[in-house]
């Protein structure tokens, strides 16, 4: 009796990657990216009316961050794998047709923030307030965009046995050469969304207990993000630049982990216990009819200051110094409160002695001016 051998369970590639629309054609990665893109903005808008940001600057500023964000990505993608537009038999006319796939995150990043900042100028909001707001966001258009990956059967990893290994068309280019046809390879594209979605959760959840603020939370994004891409990028099998035998994208994912945790925990020293303002807006650009968000709901309010300002002091005085009472300052001993009134009724007396000198000396005037009108009765 023989037993059937099953092969493994695995994802199949789609057997497509554009339709067209008459003399249009559409591609399925162009359609994931913007995806991706439509997803962020709509998170990114949520959390940044939550903040009390002005609804209209969302998309003022995403005029310009998205542009520069996928220029970026392509500027990135083609001096990190250049021999396919600038080698042998590299073709200059590929770089603009981003369709075919190749935008590198860290450009898009870059890039997009120069955007982004250009976008937060003219609007008059911060960009670390900004950045904080898109940063699950951002991960979210990554963990779609992905997706564009595998329509497109492009950057997968290594050969696998488990069964979630992704089946690649034996026609395909970047397939390694001799291979079996029914090679199965790692969706390094499922991995990256994965853990992608599972960070947005994670950046919503520290958000809404630790409230980070002042671009700590996009700081936070970049460490999570290049700490997973590490060792998805090290399963990978396409082209790349490498570096002491390691890819270009590994080096730069250990960098940017490195450099995010240094601005995460500096910023989180610099801003500990300051008790800065948590306006979005920049100095001098706040509307006159603002009202605090809920970001503010940990801010004493107006009766609150007023109570305070009216609780006695460890010198004795109250907080409110109301007209015609004793203005001591907070604190001050009662050596230093006589020593203050003992000065006021000085200058008290020293003002009154004043008025004295001023009325004897008019009513010496009156009487000179009394004695010049009647010469007469001065002689008599």
């Amino acid at each position: 009796m023989h037993t059937a051998v099953h092969a493994p369970a695995s994802i199949p590639s789609p057997d497509w990657n554009s339709f067209d629309i008459g003399p249009l054609t559409i591609h399925a990665y162009a359609l994931c990216i913007l995806a991706g893109i439509a997803a962020a903005l709509w998170l990114t808008s949520v959390r940044w009316k939550r903040r009390s940001g002005p609804e209209d600057a969302i998309w003022d500023i995403a005029i310009w961050a998205v542009p520069f964000g996928i220029i970026g990505g392509r500027l990135y993608h083609v001096f990190s794998s250049p021999d396919a537009y600038f080698g042998p038999e590299g073709n200059l006319w590929l770089i603009p047709q981003i369709w075919l796939g190749g935008l590198g995150i860290w450009g898009a990043v870059l890039l997009g923030a120069v955007g982004a900042w250009i976008g937060c100028r003219r609007s008059g909001v911060k960009l670390s307030a900004f950045i904080d707001a898109a940063a699950p966001g951002l991960l979210l258009a990554q963990a779609i965009g992905r997706w564009g990956n595998w329509f497109n059967q492009e950057l997968y990893g290594g050969p696998t046995t488990l069964p979630w290994g992704l089946e690649i068309d034996s026609g395909n280019p970047a397939l390694p050469p001799g291979l079996p046809a029914d090679t199965l390879f790692h969706p390094t594209f499922l991995y990256e969304s994965l853990w992608s979605l599972a960070g947005v959760v994670l950046l919503l959840f520290l958000d809404k207990h630790f409230k980070f603020r002042h671009g700590r939370l996009f700081w936070l994004y970049a460490a999570y993000y290049t700490l997973g891409r590490v060792w998805i990028e090290a399963l990978r099998i396409d082209d790349a630049e490498l570096i002491l035998g390691v890819r270009l994208n590994v080096w730069t994912s250990i960098l940017v982990f490195v450099v995010s945790m240094a601005f995460f925990i500096a910023l989180g020293l610099k801003w500990r216990n300051t008790g800065e303002p948590r306006s979005v807006y920049l100095p001098g650009r706040e509307p006159a009819d603002q009202e605090p968000g809920p970001d503010d709901e940990d801010r004493p309010s107006d009766d609150q200051q007023a109570a305070e300002a009216a609780e006695p002091t460890p010198g004795g005085t109250s907080r409110s110094t109301p007209q015609g009472t004793d203005q001591s300052a907070p604190g001050d001993s009662p050596k230093e409160a006589a020593q203050e009134k003992n000065h006021n009724d000085t200058e008290t007396q020293g003002g009154a002695e004043a008025d004295h000198r001023a009325s004897v000396s008019d009513t010496r005037s009156e009487d000179t001016s009394s004695t010049l009108d009647h010469p007469k009765e001065r002689d008599s």
